[in-house]
Protein backbone atom coordinates (compact mmCIF):
# COMPACT_ATOMS: atom_id res chain seq x y z
CA UNK A 1 0.00 0.00 0.00
CA UNK A 2 1.44 3.13 -1.25
CA UNK A 3 1.12 6.75 0.01
CA UNK A 4 -2.03 9.13 -0.78
CA UNK A 5 -4.56 6.20 -1.05
CA UNK A 6 -2.35 4.73 -4.16
CA UNK A 7 -2.55 1.07 -4.95
CA UNK A 8 0.26 -0.66 -6.72
CA UNK A 9 -1.21 -3.60 -8.64
CA UNK A 10 0.51 -6.25 -11.16
CA UNK A 11 -2.08 -9.06 -10.47
CA UNK A 12 -5.85 -8.26 -10.77
CA UNK A 13 -8.57 -10.94 -10.14
CA UNK A 14 -11.26 -11.17 -8.58
CA UNK A 15 -13.35 -14.20 -6.73
CA UNK A 16 -16.93 -13.70 -5.87
CA UNK A 17 -17.21 -15.93 -2.52
CA UNK A 18 -20.83 -14.79 -1.42
CA UNK A 19 -22.22 -15.54 -4.85
CA UNK A 20 -23.96 -12.45 -4.81
CA UNK A 21 -22.22 -9.43 -6.17
CA UNK A 22 -22.80 -8.28 -9.83
CA UNK A 23 -19.79 -5.81 -10.03
CA UNK A 24 -16.72 -5.52 -7.62
CA UNK A 25 -14.28 -2.86 -8.15
CA UNK A 26 -10.47 -2.93 -8.21
CA UNK A 27 -9.47 -1.05 -5.97
CA UNK A 28 -12.17 -0.53 -3.43
CA UNK A 29 -10.97 2.78 -2.46
CA UNK A 30 -9.47 4.89 -4.97
CA UNK A 31 -7.12 4.47 -8.00
CA UNK A 32 -4.44 1.87 -8.55
CA UNK A 33 -1.47 2.05 -10.29
CA UNK A 34 -0.96 -0.60 -12.72
CA UNK A 35 2.25 -1.36 -13.61
CA UNK A 36 2.43 -1.84 -18.06
CA UNK A 37 2.48 -5.63 -18.48
CA UNK A 38 0.53 -6.64 -15.01
CA UNK A 39 -1.83 -9.61 -15.29
CA UNK A 40 -5.32 -9.54 -15.68
CA UNK A 41 -7.36 -12.97 -14.66
CA UNK A 42 -10.65 -12.73 -16.09
CA UNK A 43 -12.93 -16.14 -15.13
CA UNK A 44 -15.46 -17.53 -18.11
CA UNK A 45 -18.41 -15.71 -16.11
CA UNK A 46 -16.72 -12.49 -16.26
CA UNK A 47 -15.87 -9.59 -17.58
CA UNK A 48 -13.55 -6.44 -16.63
CA UNK A 49 -14.31 -2.76 -17.07
CA UNK A 50 -11.28 -0.61 -17.41
CA UNK A 51 -11.64 3.09 -15.93
CA UNK A 52 -8.99 5.71 -16.40
CA UNK A 53 -9.76 9.51 -15.60
CA UNK A 54 -13.36 8.61 -14.96
CA UNK A 55 -14.10 7.49 -18.27
CA UNK A 56 -14.51 3.80 -19.44
CA UNK A 57 -11.70 2.82 -21.53
CA UNK A 58 -12.37 -0.87 -22.63
CA UNK A 59 -13.79 -4.44 -21.42
CA UNK A 60 -11.72 -7.76 -21.39
CA UNK A 61 -13.33 -11.08 -21.70
CA UNK A 62 -12.18 -14.33 -20.07
CA UNK A 63 -8.79 -14.88 -20.34
CA UNK A 64 -5.18 -14.30 -18.97
CA UNK A 65 -4.67 -10.44 -20.13
CA UNK A 66 -0.97 -8.63 -20.05
CA UNK A 67 -1.64 -4.88 -19.71
CA UNK A 68 -0.06 -3.49 -23.13
CA UNK A 69 -1.69 -1.63 -26.04
CA UNK A 70 -2.54 -4.55 -28.30
CA UNK A 71 -4.56 -5.76 -25.67
CA UNK A 72 -5.70 -2.73 -24.15
CA UNK A 73 -6.03 -0.48 -27.55
CA UNK A 74 -8.08 2.26 -25.57
CA UNK A 75 -5.45 2.48 -22.85
CA UNK A 76 -2.88 3.74 -25.25
CA UNK A 77 -3.12 7.32 -24.62
CA UNK A 78 -3.12 6.37 -20.82
CA UNK A 79 0.15 4.29 -21.01
CA UNK A 80 1.93 7.02 -23.46
CA UNK A 81 4.04 8.23 -20.56
CA UNK A 82 7.21 9.97 -20.74
CA UNK A 83 8.78 6.43 -19.15
CA UNK A 84 8.57 4.49 -22.04
CA UNK A 85 5.49 2.40 -21.04
CA UNK A 86 7.44 1.15 -18.03
CA UNK A 87 6.02 2.65 -15.39
CA UNK A 88 2.50 2.50 -13.88
CA UNK A 89 -0.65 3.92 -14.42
CA UNK A 90 -3.55 5.16 -12.27
CA UNK A 91 -6.80 3.55 -13.36
CA UNK A 92 -10.02 1.46 -11.76
CA UNK A 93 -10.91 -1.76 -12.66
CA UNK A 94 -14.55 -3.57 -12.52
CA UNK A 95 -15.10 -7.14 -12.19
CA UNK A 96 -18.28 -8.06 -13.94
CA UNK A 97 -20.29 -11.31 -12.87
CA UNK A 98 -21.96 -12.33 -15.90
CA UNK A 99 -23.70 -15.48 -14.18
CA UNK A 100 -27.45 -15.58 -14.14
CA UNK A 101 -28.61 -14.78 -10.87
CA UNK A 102 -31.39 -17.05 -10.03
CA UNK A 103 -34.36 -16.76 -8.36
CA UNK A 104 -34.42 -12.81 -7.16
CA UNK A 105 -37.86 -12.27 -5.27
CA UNK A 106 -40.12 -9.27 -6.48
CA UNK A 107 -43.63 -8.02 -4.89
CA UNK A 108 -45.65 -5.13 -3.80
CA UNK A 109 -44.69 -3.09 -0.85
CA UNK A 110 -47.98 -1.48 -1.03
CA UNK A 111 -51.24 -2.69 -3.04
CA UNK A 112 -51.50 -1.55 -6.66
CA UNK A 113 -55.41 -0.51 -7.67
CA UNK A 114 -57.03 -2.65 -10.19
CA UNK A 115 -60.63 -1.89 -11.80
CA UNK A 116 -62.68 -5.24 -11.87
CA UNK A 117 -65.54 -5.15 -13.52
CA UNK A 118 -67.49 -7.60 -11.35
CA UNK A 119 -65.95 -6.03 -7.99
CA UNK A 120 -65.12 -2.76 -8.96
CA UNK A 121 -61.46 -0.88 -7.82
CA UNK A 122 -59.62 -3.76 -6.14
CA UNK A 123 -55.89 -3.53 -4.12
CA UNK A 124 -54.19 -6.10 -5.09
CA UNK A 125 -51.04 -7.52 -3.91
CA UNK A 126 -48.49 -9.52 -6.14
CA UNK A 127 -44.86 -11.33 -5.64
CA UNK A 128 -43.33 -13.32 -7.92
CA UNK A 129 -38.95 -14.23 -9.10
CA UNK A 130 -37.34 -13.42 -11.58
CA UNK A 131 -33.86 -14.83 -13.65
CA UNK A 132 -31.30 -11.61 -14.09
CA UNK A 133 -28.25 -11.91 -15.81
CA UNK A 134 -25.45 -8.84 -17.10
CA UNK A 135 -25.10 -8.74 -20.87
CA UNK A 136 -23.56 -5.52 -21.54
CA UNK A 137 -20.61 -4.77 -18.51
CA UNK A 138 -19.94 -1.05 -19.37
CA UNK A 139 -23.40 -0.17 -19.69
CA UNK A 140 -24.08 -1.52 -16.43
CA UNK A 141 -21.44 -0.06 -14.99
CA UNK A 142 -21.84 3.03 -16.01
CA UNK A 143 -25.83 3.36 -15.89
CA UNK A 144 -26.37 1.18 -12.05
CA UNK A 145 -23.17 0.81 -10.61
CA UNK A 146 -21.29 4.22 -11.10
CA UNK A 147 -18.57 4.93 -8.57
CA UNK A 148 -19.52 1.91 -5.74
CA UNK A 149 -17.13 -0.72 -4.51
CA UNK A 150 -19.49 -3.38 -4.85
CA UNK A 151 -22.70 -3.87 -6.49
CA UNK A 152 -25.02 -6.50 -5.20
CA UNK A 153 -28.62 -8.91 -5.45
CA UNK A 154 -29.66 -7.08 -2.14
CA UNK A 155 -29.25 -3.25 -4.60
CA UNK A 156 -30.60 -5.19 -8.23
CA UNK A 157 -33.30 -7.10 -6.74
CA UNK A 158 -35.44 -3.26 -5.08
CA UNK A 159 -34.89 -1.80 -8.62
CA UNK A 160 -36.44 -5.08 -10.22
CA UNK A 161 -39.01 -4.95 -7.85
CA UNK A 162 -40.10 -1.24 -8.35
CA UNK A 163 -40.05 -1.47 -12.04
CA UNK A 164 -42.31 -4.86 -12.03
CA UNK A 165 -44.78 -3.35 -9.69
CA UNK A 166 -44.79 -0.29 -12.01
CA UNK A 167 -45.34 -2.51 -15.08
CA UNK A 168 -47.71 -5.02 -13.01
CA UNK A 169 -50.53 -2.34 -12.42
CA UNK A 170 -50.29 -1.05 -16.49
CA UNK A 171 -50.59 -4.51 -17.54
CA UNK A 172 -53.37 -5.59 -15.67
CA UNK A 173 -55.37 -2.71 -16.47
CA UNK A 174 -54.72 -3.39 -20.47
CA UNK A 175 -54.62 -7.27 -20.02
CA UNK A 176 -57.34 -8.47 -17.46
CA UNK A 177 -61.20 -7.63 -17.23
CA UNK A 178 -62.10 -9.57 -13.84
CA UNK A 179 -60.12 -11.54 -11.58
CA UNK A 180 -62.71 -14.58 -11.57
CA UNK A 181 -60.44 -15.25 -15.07
CA UNK A 182 -56.84 -14.81 -13.01
CA UNK A 183 -56.01 -18.44 -12.30
CA UNK A 184 -55.80 -19.55 -15.18
CA UNK A 185 -54.02 -16.38 -17.20
CA UNK A 186 -50.80 -16.16 -14.58
CA UNK A 187 -48.42 -17.70 -17.73
CA UNK A 188 -49.87 -15.37 -20.03
CA UNK A 189 -49.51 -12.61 -18.24
CA UNK A 190 -45.84 -12.99 -17.02
CA UNK A 191 -44.91 -13.15 -20.29
CA UNK A 192 -46.55 -9.89 -21.35
CA UNK A 193 -44.40 -8.79 -18.63
CA UNK A 194 -41.56 -10.13 -19.73
CA UNK A 195 -41.69 -7.94 -22.69
CA UNK A 196 -42.44 -4.84 -20.68
CA UNK A 197 -39.39 -5.57 -18.81
CA UNK A 198 -37.02 -6.51 -21.14
CA UNK A 199 -37.16 -3.12 -22.59
CA UNK A 200 -36.71 -1.44 -19.51
CA UNK A 201 -33.91 -3.06 -18.19
CA UNK A 202 -32.07 -3.83 -21.92
CA UNK A 203 -31.53 0.10 -21.02
CA UNK A 204 -29.22 -0.33 -18.39
CA UNK A 205 -27.09 -3.77 -19.80
CA UNK A 206 -29.58 -6.20 -17.93
CA UNK A 207 -31.87 -9.30 -19.79
CA UNK A 208 -34.20 -11.36 -18.22
CA UNK A 209 -33.59 -14.70 -18.29
CA UNK A 210 -36.80 -16.25 -16.59
CA UNK A 211 -39.91 -14.24 -14.92
CA UNK A 212 -42.26 -15.99 -13.15
CA UNK A 213 -46.17 -14.53 -11.25
CA UNK A 214 -45.86 -16.60 -8.21
CA UNK A 215 -49.59 -14.73 -6.79
CA UNK A 216 -51.66 -12.15 -7.06
CA UNK A 217 -53.78 -11.67 -4.21
CA UNK A 218 -56.60 -9.88 -3.59
CA UNK A 219 -58.20 -8.62 -0.10
CA UNK A 220 -60.09 -10.85 2.12
CA UNK A 221 -63.50 -9.72 1.31
CA UNK A 222 -63.41 -10.27 -2.44
CA UNK A 223 -61.17 -13.46 -2.23
CA UNK A 224 -63.95 -15.12 -0.13
CA UNK A 225 -66.39 -13.78 -3.50
CA UNK A 226 -64.23 -15.65 -5.60
CA UNK A 227 -64.37 -18.54 -3.54
CA UNK A 228 -68.57 -18.68 -3.27
CA UNK A 229 -67.99 -18.36 -6.90
CA UNK A 230 -65.69 -21.24 -7.40
CA UNK A 231 -68.08 -23.21 -5.01
CA UNK A 232 -71.18 -22.52 -6.85
CA UNK A 233 -69.20 -23.44 -10.40
CA UNK A 234 -68.75 -26.87 -8.42
CA UNK A 235 -72.31 -27.87 -7.72
CA UNK A 236 -73.42 -26.39 -10.49
CA UNK A 237 -76.23 -28.77 -12.48
CA UNK A 238 -76.41 -30.95 -9.78
CA UNK A 239 -78.60 -28.64 -7.17
CA UNK A 240 -81.43 -31.29 -7.40
CA UNK A 241 -79.40 -34.09 -6.16
CA UNK A 242 -78.10 -32.13 -3.45
CA UNK A 243 -81.39 -30.86 -2.21
CA UNK A 244 -82.75 -34.26 -2.57
CA UNK A 245 -80.06 -35.53 -0.07
CA UNK A 246 -80.49 -32.91 2.34
CA UNK A 247 -83.77 -33.06 2.74
CA UNK A 248 -83.44 -37.22 3.14
CA UNK A 249 -80.70 -36.60 5.87
CA UNK A 250 -83.44 -34.00 7.78
CA UNK A 251 -86.77 -36.29 7.23
CA UNK A 252 -84.06 -38.98 8.57
CA UNK A 253 -83.22 -37.19 11.73
CA UNK A 254 -87.02 -36.39 12.08
CA UNK A 255 -87.82 -39.86 12.01
CA UNK A 256 -85.33 -40.63 14.45
CA UNK A 257 -86.35 -38.43 16.96
CA UNK A 258 -89.39 -40.21 17.72
CA UNK A 259 -92.92 -38.62 19.04
CA UNK A 260 -95.85 -37.06 17.24
CA UNK A 261 -94.64 -33.82 16.52
CA UNK A 262 -91.14 -34.31 15.24
CA UNK A 263 -92.93 -37.21 12.73
CA UNK A 264 -95.49 -34.01 11.70
CA UNK A 265 -92.38 -31.86 10.68
CA UNK A 266 -90.51 -34.87 9.16
CA UNK A 267 -93.30 -35.42 7.15
CA UNK A 268 -94.19 -31.57 6.63
CA UNK A 269 -90.76 -31.03 5.31
CA UNK A 270 -91.36 -34.33 3.18
CA UNK A 271 -94.35 -32.21 1.25
CA UNK A 272 -92.18 -29.19 0.27
CA UNK A 273 -89.32 -30.93 -1.03
CA UNK A 274 -91.02 -30.80 -5.10
CA UNK A 275 -91.65 -27.30 -4.49
CA UNK A 276 -88.23 -26.61 -3.78
CA UNK A 277 -86.65 -28.41 -6.35
CA UNK A 278 -89.37 -27.27 -8.82
CA UNK A 279 -88.05 -23.87 -7.42
CA UNK A 280 -84.70 -24.94 -8.26
CA UNK A 281 -85.66 -25.79 -11.73
CA UNK A 282 -86.84 -22.51 -12.68
CA UNK A 283 -90.56 -21.41 -14.64
CA UNK A 284 -91.64 -21.87 -17.79
CA UNK A 285 -93.88 -24.49 -19.32
CA UNK A 286 -96.31 -26.56 -17.32
CA UNK A 287 -95.05 -28.42 -14.66
CA UNK A 288 -91.96 -26.65 -14.74
CA UNK A 289 -92.60 -23.94 -11.78
CA UNK A 290 -92.86 -23.79 -8.12
CA UNK A 291 -96.75 -24.04 -7.62
CA UNK A 292 -97.34 -24.69 -11.42
CA UNK A 293 -99.40 -27.83 -13.04
CA UNK A 294 -101.13 -28.77 -16.09
CA UNK A 295 -104.42 -29.05 -16.21
CA UNK A 296 -106.21 -32.59 -17.90
CA UNK A 297 -108.69 -30.43 -19.71
CA UNK A 298 -107.10 -27.77 -21.54
CA UNK A 299 -102.76 -28.18 -20.62
CA UNK A 300 -102.32 -25.21 -19.10
CA UNK A 301 -100.49 -24.71 -16.19
CA UNK A 302 -102.79 -24.29 -12.48
CA UNK A 303 -101.43 -23.78 -9.66
CA UNK A 304 -100.79 -27.04 -8.06
CA UNK A 305 -103.34 -26.22 -4.75
CA UNK A 306 -106.16 -25.02 -7.12
CA UNK A 307 -109.13 -26.54 -7.02
CA UNK A 308 -110.32 -25.28 -10.60
CA UNK A 309 -108.63 -24.29 -13.89
CA UNK A 310 -107.91 -20.44 -14.49
CA UNK A 311 -108.06 -21.07 -17.95
CA UNK A 312 -110.84 -23.67 -18.44
CA UNK A 313 -112.87 -23.96 -15.16
CA UNK A 314 -112.18 -27.65 -14.82
CA UNK A 315 -111.91 -29.67 -11.13
CA UNK A 316 -108.50 -29.92 -10.43
CA UNK A 317 -108.71 -31.95 -7.56
CA UNK A 318 -110.29 -32.88 -4.17
CA UNK A 319 -109.50 -31.83 -1.22
CA UNK A 320 -108.64 -33.57 1.96
CA UNK A 321 -109.38 -31.72 5.26
CA UNK A 322 -107.47 -32.37 8.87
CA UNK A 323 -110.06 -33.67 10.99
CA UNK A 324 -108.79 -31.92 13.66
CA UNK A 325 -108.43 -28.03 12.84
CA UNK A 326 -110.66 -28.44 9.68
CA UNK A 327 -107.36 -26.97 7.22
CA UNK A 328 -107.26 -27.75 4.21
CA UNK A 329 -104.92 -30.61 3.19
CA UNK A 330 -102.95 -31.47 -0.23
CA UNK A 331 -104.57 -34.87 -1.46
CA UNK A 332 -101.86 -37.11 -0.51
CA UNK A 333 -101.54 -35.17 2.78
CA UNK A 334 -101.91 -38.22 5.87
CA UNK A 335 -100.62 -35.49 8.53
CA UNK A 336 -101.70 -32.19 9.04
CA UNK A 337 -99.00 -29.50 9.47
CA UNK A 338 -100.56 -27.16 11.50
CA UNK A 339 -101.51 -29.76 13.99
CA UNK A 340 -100.08 -33.20 13.65
CA UNK A 341 -103.56 -34.97 13.63
CA UNK A 342 -104.27 -37.06 10.66
CA UNK A 343 -106.35 -36.18 7.99
CA UNK A 344 -109.69 -37.36 6.73
CA UNK A 345 -110.16 -39.11 3.86
CA UNK A 346 -111.73 -37.41 1.19
CA UNK A 347 -115.43 -38.44 0.26
CA UNK A 348 -115.66 -39.90 -2.95
CA UNK A 349 -115.94 -38.30 -6.31
CA UNK A 350 -119.43 -38.31 -8.23
CA UNK A 351 -119.03 -39.50 -11.85
CA UNK A 352 -121.19 -37.87 -14.32
CA UNK A 353 -123.67 -40.69 -16.03
CA UNK A 354 -122.85 -38.14 -19.72
CA UNK A 355 -119.22 -37.73 -19.93
CA UNK A 356 -117.83 -40.01 -17.22
CA UNK A 357 -116.34 -37.27 -15.51
CA UNK A 358 -115.01 -36.95 -11.38
CA UNK A 359 -116.81 -34.09 -10.22
CA UNK A 360 -117.10 -33.01 -6.07
CA UNK A 361 -119.51 -34.37 -3.84
CA UNK A 362 -121.44 -31.51 -3.39
CA UNK A 363 -121.84 -30.46 -7.41
CA UNK A 364 -125.23 -30.19 -8.75
CA UNK A 365 -123.99 -30.19 -12.19
CA UNK A 366 -121.05 -31.97 -14.10
CA UNK A 367 -117.71 -29.73 -14.44
CA UNK A 368 -117.24 -30.40 -18.09
CA UNK A 369 -120.79 -31.00 -19.80
CA UNK A 370 -123.54 -29.46 -17.41
CA UNK A 371 -125.16 -32.16 -17.02
CA UNK A 372 -127.24 -32.62 -14.07
CA UNK A 373 -125.21 -35.52 -11.85
CA UNK A 374 -127.78 -37.90 -10.35
CA UNK A 375 -128.80 -37.34 -6.49
CA UNK A 376 -128.29 -33.50 -6.96
CA UNK A 377 -130.53 -31.59 -4.15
Amino acid sequence: MGTDNVVFMEVLEWFDDSGRELAHRLPEHGSGEFKVGAQVIVRDNQAAVFFSGGVACDALGPGRHTLVTKNVPLLTKALALPWGFTSPFRAEVYFVNLKVFANLKWGTRDPVAFRDEEFGVVRLRAHGMCNLQVVQPVLFVNSLVGTAASYGVDQIEAYVSEVVVSRLNDHLGEHLDTLLDLPSRYGELADGLTARLERDLGAYGLALQGFYINAITPPDDVQQALDDRSRLGAVEGRLDELLKLKMAEALERAADGGGAAEGAMGLGLGMMVPGLLGNMGGGGAAGAGTDAAPCPECGLPAGRDARFCPHCGHQLLVLRRCAGCGKNLTPTARFCPACGRAAAAPAEDRPCPACGTANRPEAVFCNRCGERLPGAG
